[in-house]
């Protein structure tokens, strides 16, 4: 690393020590969230009889407020009670949101070993039937782009607008009709997340397409909206296997593999892990940090939610894509002395690295990890391509094998008139850009697309022309500001915690966050997931010869 940008290597270590010290608690923990993904992945799916998603449902019943009964988890009482009542897991889920089945007296079954051992083979058939899917919609995905071809990087990708998947599907055509190669769904608020945002007086979203309060939290996965009604949004887990499918019908017709995205709101990291996993959608957006500063989640449970994420997301080889580091001002708020761009983006940096380490450390590979190249806001300010020259440098040399994403800022105009200009500048050659996301506007994107490939090559020609170029004057000015900025907000986190970043209440003491009460230490030592690797790993392994 350049020693012309300050103390490098020490920013990378501080990243990774305080990522080692985080990541094992958030392995070692529950939420409310992991054990509705732990249904989903056994098969529920849809919502109950009073058209409440039903994996939440049964979940509700079960854990309520009850931090013992989460700390022990869903699956073995659940396990169990498939076992009594020899039915599928989805009705067994259908019985106990209408309280015709109390899981709490399955837990009471699991207090004798045999019964206990009965439920744990069944936790595990289900988990290993889950893990075959995921594993072959990896095959799929592999032997899909082996036919069809891939795209060249950088990808040119956009959002879709339309919230319903039926118009959505026809957007989609339009849009690799222009030269998309990837298509970004966003997934709407939960239903977890919506009351959550009621009960602390923030107005939450409402979607245009159904009520909210009957309907949120359908998100990710009611595969059958009932009450007559067959409008399944876009970011449902059916309208994103709709999409999947003709997408690929699609590709084939253009002969070239075209991606799906998908972007969730908070507190939907672990189910959003499991749609993406079973319906192959190609990258996922998970940002543990942007979603503790900007969602206003509580640090304990969105890391844990992560951690569980990425364990499905590294099996299901989803990339992620973790965004260039949220905007922090809080310390500015408590101060009362704006901060210079600079501090702003090394508060960023530090917060980019620390999510990039949680993930490496549960085993997500470097290039599974896409990383946004420069924070939006830093187009606003002044000078801002010497600004992006040195954010993308600096990211290059901190975190080497990892993908680049390039993203639209918002329609400032002047910013908008500006970006395709200094994306052509700052946009390294080679293969570490990987993503350009240009804006949607509703109507045909043709020359956006060409302006971005036309950006890419021109950056490419210029590098292969020149080689790499050093940082000089205002970049080299940046890039040496906002390292030491980096080491302090780290060094802030770990000395004082996550109030140096997102401010003290009132009277001192943390503010209280999202989620907080729905995250607890596991203490049921049985995991479904990990018991089904461990067996196809013991199956796989390959046996001696008997001895002669």
């Amino acid at each position: 690393m350049s020693a012309d940008w300050g103390p490098v290597d020490r920013l990378a270590q501080l990243a990774e020590t305080i990522a080692g010290s985080w990541g094992g608690r958030a392995r070692a923990s529950t939420t409310i969230g992991q054990e509705r993904a732990i249904l989903r992945l056994v098969g529920v799916h849809g919502i109950d009889a009073t058209g409440r998603p039903l994996a939440g449902e049964v979940v509700e019943r079960y854990v309520g407020r009850d931090h013992t009964r989460l700390a022990g988890g869903v699956a073995l009482p659940f396990a169990m009670a498939l076992l009594e009542y020899d039915i599928p897991p989805q009705q067994a889920a259908l019985d106990v949101a209408s309280g015709a089945i109390d899981l709490a007296l399955e837990v009471e079954l699991l207090g004798q070993p045999d019964r206990r051992a009965v439920a744990e083979e069944e936790a595990r058939r289900l988990a290993e039937a889950a893990l075959a899917r995921i594993d072959a919609n990896r095959t799929a995905r592999l032997e899909l782009m082996a036919v069809l071809g891939d795209a060249p990087r950088p990808w040119i990708g956009t959002t879709l607008l339309e919230p319903l998947v039926a118009p959505a599907l026809d957007e989609a055509v339009a849009r690799v009709g222009d030269g998309v190669d990837l298509l970004r769904v966003e997934v709407p608020v939960g239903r977890e997340l919506a009351t959550r945002l009621t009960d602390a007086g923030v107005e939450k979203p409402v979607w245009p397409w159904l009520d909210a309060d009957r309907w949120a939290g359908d998100e990710l996965g009611s595969t059958d909206l009932g009450r007559g009604v067959d409008k399944p949004p876009t970011g449902s887990q059916r309208g994103l296997a709709e999409l999947r499918r003709m997408l690929d019908e699609v590709g084939a017709g253009r002969r070239g593999y075209v991606r799906l995205a998908s972007a969730a709101p908070a507190l939907a990291a672990p189910e959003q892990s499991v749609v993406a996993s079973f319906e192959r959608v190609d990258i996922v957006e998970a940002d543990a940090m942007a979603e503790i500063v900007a969602g206003r989640v509580d640090p304990d449970r969105a890391l844990s939610d992560h951690a569980f994420a990425h364990r499905l997301l590294r099996r299901a080889g989803s990339s992620i894509l973790v965004g260039a580091g949220p905007l922090v001002v809080a310390p500015d708020l408590a101060s009362g002395v704006p901060s210079d761009p600079a501090t702003r983006a090394g508060r960023a940096l530090a917060l980019l690295l620390l999510g990039v380490a949680l993930a490496r450390g549960d085993g997500i590979e470097p290039g599974q990890i896409v990383v946004g190249a420069v924070p939006p806001w830093l187009l606003e300010e002044s000078w801002p391509a010497a600004r992006a020259l040195a954010e993308v440098a600096l990211r290059r040399a901190l975190l080497p094998g990892h993908p680049l994403a390039f993203e639209e800022p918002a329609a400032v105009p002047a910013t908008a008139a500006a970006w395709p200009f200094v994306l052509a500048g700052v946009i390294p050659s080679g293969s570490s850009a990987a993503l350009i996301m240009r804006r949607a506007t509703g109507g045909p994107m043709r020359q956006a697309v060409l302006a971005g490939r036309a950006a890419a090559s021109v950056a490419g020609e210029i590098g292969a022309a020149m080689g790499e170029r050093p940082l000089a004057g205002l970049a080299l000015d940046h890039a040496k500001a906002v390292v030491p900025a980096a080491i302090r907000a780290l060094e802030g986190l770990g000395e004082r915690g996550w109030r140096s970043v997102l401010g003290e209440a009132p009277g001192g003491g943390e503010r209280l966050r999202i989620g907080g009460d729905a995250v607890v230490e596991r203490t049921e030592p049985f995991d479904p997931l990990a018991a089904a690797s461990d067996r196809a790993k013991h199956q796989a392994r390959p046996r001696r010869a008997p001895a002669d």
